[in-house]
């Protein structure tokens, strides 16, 4: 037990090893509890009389004998076999990994790669796992390799040094760092020389795992191999779609564009008049604005244009979230990126898998929408799937905050001005009603929204800072206005329009304990509510979560619909906890319904609470 200065008394496990199963009766619980693909309580119970006290071995070494069981062909037999002892591997690496502060949900990556022999390979050489896990905390695997005897001058610790280093970097966003910096970095984690350092470099150039390049201040700066690719594929392939052939430019655009005013029933302003035909002109556009400003009417005013010559438009977000908000806006259809292109699970290569297969998409003008989320790795898909002729035509705010991923896309295509580009400053009469359009403005400009007066004739009143200092009034208000307040102030209902947001998870005002709070006023304990717990998290029929991590396997259904693919940020709603099939039934925003075994809870969490930053990603 230990005391945590925010969260009070806390159990704390230092490390865990997952035992097999020592005697029949604990075996039948394991097999039951869905852990090996196809086998149920009932047949677990057909398994444990059939083999008794022998079970154990028949799975590891006789696996065939398990046909004899009725309803388990041969073939059946040899996959639980193979899926019994690839998990067992697994789980044997499990507690050797935590030592090197490498997650158990990472296990599997690392025995794929390297096989049965994992554990030997890493005690060999504990640094190839910098190659393999994203994250890896290298400091911990330094210390570990280095006990183990592996010389401080050993040429994998430098290189592995240097890759950490350049990974670090790019956990803040940054595709490569100043060779000086990286130099004095790396000197200073491991404890050797500059030169020692600059020879491993060379080494690393030659080999391709690395490039340098000068920047616009003739300094060398570092990048990993595969970013550096990344950025050149972009900029080289942005710049034949820029320059090729403008295949599908409309002849007497201006006058097209005054015919769909009249139909929209809309009035454009100037900018956003040759921001639509600066999209007619060029292949490449990027047109960029704050809230209000008038993006959507220009992406609505140019697809009914495009559409009328039989062009195909495809509009398409970062997000689900982004995606269904770019659908109900403009009344088209929007997909997120990794649905367009099926880039299945490239994105979660965050190591830089840059060279990978992107099926072509046929499209004749692409609309990407929040392009401030896109870093290089999506940038890179994006760019190979389109062929020449094909117009592109990003969108959003270059004061959002940059992408999760390396890179600064949409700044750096804004900074390059090789492209045509409008920028939107104008705010619309309509969005000047909303004081939280016009206090957002007022942010960037550098202008304090404090002290305004509260009624503003001609605005809506949407917008409400309450001065508080202390926590725990905080606390209060925040579940006070999402419980009854503001429900009774504008008929605000909080599953359907209210979100709480907070710059942190930790703290009595951090995601972990608002949630918990706000789960407690908004959808508390009932004996007609199915409970199920997970750690120290309770997930309630009736909960709004959120998934948060990439799932690119889940299935899900909608109508008529079905598919795979769950995506990090989607929101939804817990419909049913099925404690007999162990199964969570949840129906997200845009009407999928997904069903996740209790081993998958991990992918979600409470979403009454999320970061301001988890917020913008949608």
């Amino acid at each position: 037990m230990v005391v945590h200065q925010e969260y009070g008394e806390q159990f704390k496990i230092d490390t865990f090893e997952k035992i097999l199963p020592l005697n029949t009766a604990s075996f039948e619980k394991y097999l039951a509890s869905g852990t090996i693909k196809g086998i149920g309580p009932a047949t677990a119970r057909k398994i444990i009389d059939k083999f008794g006290e022998d079970v154990i071995n028949i799975f590891k070494f006789e696996p065939l004998k398990l046909a004899e069981v009725k309803g388990i062909t041969k073939s059946r037999a040899y996959e639980i076999g193979e899926e019994f002892n690839e998990k067992w591997e697994i789980w044997q690496i499990v507690g050797f990994l935590d030592k090197f502060g490498i997650s158990a949900s990472n296990s599997k990556k690392v025995y794929d790669i390297l096989g049965k022999d994992a554990v030997e390979k890493i005690e060999e050489n504990p640094y190839i796992l910098v190659d393999i896990v994203y994250g890896v905390d290298f400091r911990k695997l330094d210390r570990i390799a280095l006990q183990i005897g592996v010389p401080k001058t050993s040429e994998y610790r430098i290189k592995s040094g240097l890759k950490y280093a350049l990974l670090a970097s790019s956990y803040n966003g940054n595709t490569c760092v100043k060779k000086e910096n990286l130099i004095d970095f790396v000197k200073e984690v491991l404890e050797v020389s500059s030169q020692d350092i600059i020879d491993e470099i060379i080494n690393l150039k030659v080999k391709q795992e690395i490039y340098i390049e000068l920047d616009e201040n003739n300094e060398e700066v570092v990048y990993l191999y595969p970013f550096y690719k990344g950025e050149f594929n972009i900029a080289e392939r942005l710049f034949k779609l820029d320059h090729g052939k403008n295949l599908n430019k409309i002849k007497n655009f201006e006058t097209e564009i005054r015919i769909q005013e009249k139909l929209l029933g809309i009035e454009l302003s100037e900018k956003q008049f040759d921001a639509i035909n600066q999209i007619n002109e060029h292949n490449i556009c990027i047109i960029t604005g704050g809230p209000g400003t008038g993006k959507t009417t220009i992406i609505k005013c140019m697809l009914e244009i495009y559409k009328k010559h039989k062009k195909k438009v495809v509009l398409c977000a970062p997000t689900g979230r982004a995606a269904k908000r770019m659908s109900e806006t403009t009344g088209e259809e929007a997909k997120t990126i990794h649905r367009l292109l099926e880039i299945g699970k490239t994105e979660e290569d965050k190591l830089g898998n840059i060279d990978v297969n992107i099926s072509p998409i046929d499209v004749d003008i692409l609309v990407i929408d929040e392009m401030s989320m896109v870093d290089i790795f999506l940038m890179n898909y994006i760019v190979k799937a389109v062929f020449l002729g094909t117009k592109i035509i990003f969108v959003g705010d270059a004061n959002q905050l940059p992408s999760v991923g390396p890179g600064c896309i949409l700044k750096d295509l804004i900074a390059s001005k090789k492209f045509a580009m409008v920028s939107l400053n104008k705010i619309f009469r309509q969005a000047a009603k909303s004081k939280i359009i016009v206090n957002a403005h007022d942010v960037n400009n550098g202008i304090s929204f404090i002290g305004k007066a509260k009624e503003e004739e001609g605005k809506l009143n949407d917008f409400f800072y309450i001065n508080e200092s202390n926590q725990e009034k905080m606390l209060y208000q925040v579940i006070t206005l999402s419980k009854d307040r503001l429900k009774n102030y504008g008929e605000y209902e909080f599953f359907k329009n209210i979100q709480v947001l907070t710059p942190t998870k930790k703290g009595m005002l951090g995601t972990k304990e608002l949630n918990k709070k706000l789960q407690s006023a908004l959808n508390p304990e009932d004996v007609n509510h199915i409970e199920k717990s997970y750690g120290d998290v309770i997930f309630r029929e009736g909960d709004k979560v959120m998934q948060i991590k990439n799932n690119y396997d889940i299935y899900w259904e909608k109508e008529n619909e079905a598919g795979t693919g769950i995506f990090n940020g989607e929101f939804g709603i817990i419909k049913k906890i099925n404690n007999n099939d162990r199964q969570i039934e949840v129906e997200f925003d845009d009407g999928k319904v997904a069903w996740y075994t209790f081993t998958e809870l991990e992918e979600l969490e409470h979403a009454y609470s999320i970061t301001i930053h988890k917020a913008q990603r949608k």
